[in-house]
């Protein structure tokens, strides 16, 4: 999943959580070390995260061998009252994310 960047410090548009998940989206079978490489986050960090996911019902996982495959739940609708009353979903917000990391790709390409 690539190199180990500089960990951020202060606040971003999209959390630490949607950071995660996006990263699971991209890799189901991912090891806990490369997510936490991707999102620049510990391990235990993900690892809480990953907790936190599975116990509100978004994501799932079950054993492969030495490893995790996870399950996201598209249909589950976002957590925060403002997009919960618009309906907005897990599926919603990856597809806004993927646009994002291709975009970055396409501008990383061009130049």
């Amino acid at each position: 999943m690539g190199e180990v960047l500089e960990p951020h410090t202060g606040w971003t548009f999209i959390t630490s959580h949607a950071r995660v998940l996006a990263a699971i989206a991209e890799n189901q079978s991912a090891r806990i070390r490369d997510i936490a490489a991707r999102c620049r986050l510990t391990e235990r960090a993900v690892q809480k995260i990953i907790a936190d996911l599975e116990q509100a019902g978004f994501l799932s996982h079950t054993r492969a061998g030495r490893g995790n495959t996870y399950q996201i739940e598209p249909s589950k609708v976002l957590r925060h009252p403002a997009e919960a009353e618009a309906g907005l979903t897990v599926a919603a917000l990856l597809a806004l994310l993927a646009q994002d990391e291709a975009y970055r790709d396409y501008e990383s390409a061009s130049q």
